[in-house]
């Protein structure tokens, strides 16, 4: 299950994230693209891995369709 070309629910855990939150699928030729891209940045990742988790869930919510 390479990827995820339909994208992941907000809220959903990457299937491609490994128990020691590390990506499965970093560095290899299947690594995502959206993946590739991101920066990390302080207005995402916080001062901490807490921070971090509670920052991205607000901007899954925020940017999640509405039906």
């Amino acid at each position: 299950m390479p990827g995820l070309p339909r994208g992941k629910r907000a809220g959903l855990r990457c299937p491609h994230l490994l128990a020691e939150l590390r990506c499965a699928l970093w560095g290899g030729p299947a690594y995502p693209e959206v993946c590739r891209g991101f920066k990390p940045d302080p207005a995402v990742c916080g001062a901490s891995r807490e921070e971090a988790l509670r920052l991205l869930a607000a901007w899954e919510e925020a940017t999640r369709p509405r039906r």
